[in-house]
């Protein structure tokens, strides 16, 4: 073999996932597509430019036999009829894995994206934890002495698991003398190492597709799959993905994405940071029209957001696939009953909406707000598994729409301005610490939420943004200063050691990337780097 691990024992019992003949087939699927995604990944920026150029993007003309055709996609298994609730999380440590498969959640999103850090021990450990919890034998006891174990008194949540985007790269793994596609290995080494077991469990090897840009990234995975049940021996179109419409483009082609995969796919999702990082990505270069409202009042009702999931509901169940809503982030506290109040009322209604609207199931992020979502689901859904067979025929939905950015308001305002870096710091040094799921103020937060706080920031200096609340201008002078203020602020809570060594190169980074001229276009690839320095 041609394939190098630099490190074999990241985790105890690695040796079980790290097997030769694992590594053989993450080097088989790496040398048949890693210059696909290359290319891909290069068409990106050329589609970008061209976008922002024109200030707009619209429907294919190139596509339009597809929009119009009349198809569907495979019949969804058994396994994936009911996901009114979706409990997501990272699947490393056990103990978090444990708590999500017990949680009473129909599905749960097994996360190895935007809610963990891709550290070789992270990447590892989901695979070991995901392949004894097919095994039915994945079991945690706690330092204090504490036992966690599945749970056989009801049903377990189905996995869904989600690989790395394509953008990102396994530096552990090397191919020919250069890092491994991060989505091949994990997608490889878990497909591997489960697919079976969970085929003889009545269930399946089941994905999220995360951040692509384009239906020839989703017509890739497709020919991924084939590959891939080709070399196990296993039934075509077993495997099944729900791909999340997270970027701006693929608001544009949610159609093209199920058509590409229609042996494999089981619905779409809407994903809202991510969706909103994706519009100041690409219409960077595009002047103030598309300079977002602050995040926290781009709400999911706002028009252009509801152009987008009402226009996922109708394409999903047109083709026959699930809709998919999205995160409610929040996570109760057992110190103020009046913020749970609070907050479960919003969790409510955004759920209402949801399933009002057609979507057959949604996201949390906690297990307390499991009941809370299946309650709201089951008011609509009854007895029926989903509601595939609304098709939101009345929905029609303009390339204006999607992109009526000012609908969202136009509040900016320095106060969020500071809350926004606050959040990148704090989330990209536990993040660094290898942890991808993290507790700030009473919300989960993820990758998807850095990503939305540094570009916002960097948006509003770019285009030179008066805030509304104290009439200053956005410079990289103003955002210095307020990025000192959050520094001492998380200085004097997280203490001078951990400040050190985890918040003060986190500050570092979100500084590059928010005072830059130049627009990055993942925070995680900086911060990956970080990481590789701080290992070796």
């Amino acid at each position: 073999m041609s394939i190098e691990i630099t490190d074999r024992t990241p985790v105890d019992r690695a040796d079980e996932i790290l097997t030769d003949e694992a590594l053989a087939f993450v080097e088989s699927l790496h040398t048949r597509f890693a210059a696909r995604r290359d290319e891909l990944l290069g068409k990106r920026a050329e589609q970008q430019q061209a976008v922002a150029a024109a200030g707009t993007i619209t429907f294919d003309p190139a596509t339009r036999d597809v929009r119009e055709g009349d198809w569907t996609v495979a019949p969804v298994p058994p396994a994936l009829q009911d996901r009114r609730v979706e409990m997501t999380g990272p699947a490393s440590p056990a103990k978090m894995a444990i708590n999500a498969l017990n949680s009473g959640a129909k599905v749960w999103l097994a996360d190895m994206e935007d809610a963990s850090s891709p550290t070789w021990h992270n990447v590892v450990d989901s695979v070991l934890n995901l392949r004894d919890a097919a095994r039915g034998t994945l079991a945690f006891i706690s330092p204090e002495g504490r036992t966690y174990a599945l749970r056989t008194d009801a049903p377990l949540a189905t996995v869904v698991m989600r690989p790395r985007g394509w953008h990102l790269d396994e530096e552990h793994v090397m191919i020919d003398d250069r890092p491994a596609v991060g989505a091949l290995v994990d997608f490889g080494l878990h497909v591997f190492h489960v697919a079976q077991q969970l085929i003889d469990n009545g269930e399946g090897p089941y994905y999220y597709l995360p951040k692509m840009e384009s239906y020839l990234e989703a017509r890739l995975w497709a020919e991924v799959f084939a590959a891939a049940e080709e070399d196990l021996g296993i039934e075509h179109g077993t495997i099944r993905a729900t791909m999340l419409i997270e970027t701006i483009p693929a608001a544009f082609q949610m159609e093209e994405f199920l058509y590409e995969l229609r042996d494999y796919a089981a619905g779409l999702n809407a994903g809202r940071w991510d969706y909103l990082f994706s519009i100041i990505k690409y219409f960077r270069d595009a002047g103030d029209r598309f300079v977002l409202a602050d995040r926290s009042k781009v709400t999911m009702t706002a028009p252009l957001m509801r152009a987008y999931t009402e226009l996922l509901v109708k394409t999903c169940h047109r083709r026959g696939a699930h809709a998919m809503g999205g995160m409610a982030a929040f996570i109760p506290s057992r110190k103020d009953e009046e913020i749970n109040r609070a907050a479960f009322e919003k969790v409510r209604s955004d759920k209402t909406r949801e399933a009002n609207d057609g979507f057959d199931g949604s996201w949390v992020a906690h297990p307390d707000l499991v009941p809370v979502c299946q309650e709201v689901f089951d008011g609509v859904l009854g007895e029926k598994p989903n509601q595939v067979d609304r098709l939101r025929e009345e929905v029609q939905v303009t390339p204006e729409q999607l992109l009526d950015v000012p609908s969202a308001g136009a509040e900016r305002t320095e106060a969020e301005l500071n809350a926004n870096l606050y959040v990148a710091i704090a989330y990209t040094a536990v993040w660094l610490s290898g942890n991808g799921a993290v507790a700030i103020h009473n919300l989960m937060e993820d990758a998807a939420t850095a990503e939305i706080s540094r570009s916002q920031v960097w948006q509003q200096i770019a285009n030179g943004v008066v805030y509304t609340d104290t009439g200053n201008t956005a410079t990289r002078e103003l955002v210095t200063a307020a990025l000192d203020a959050q520094k001492e602020k998380l200085r004097g809570e997280v203490g001078e050691e951990q400040y050190t060594r985890f918040y003060e190169p986190a500050a570092a980074v979100v500084a590059d990337l928010v005072l830059s001229e130049q627009y990055a276009d993942f925070l995680t690839v900086p911060a990956y780097e970080r990481v590789l320095a701080d290992a070796r």
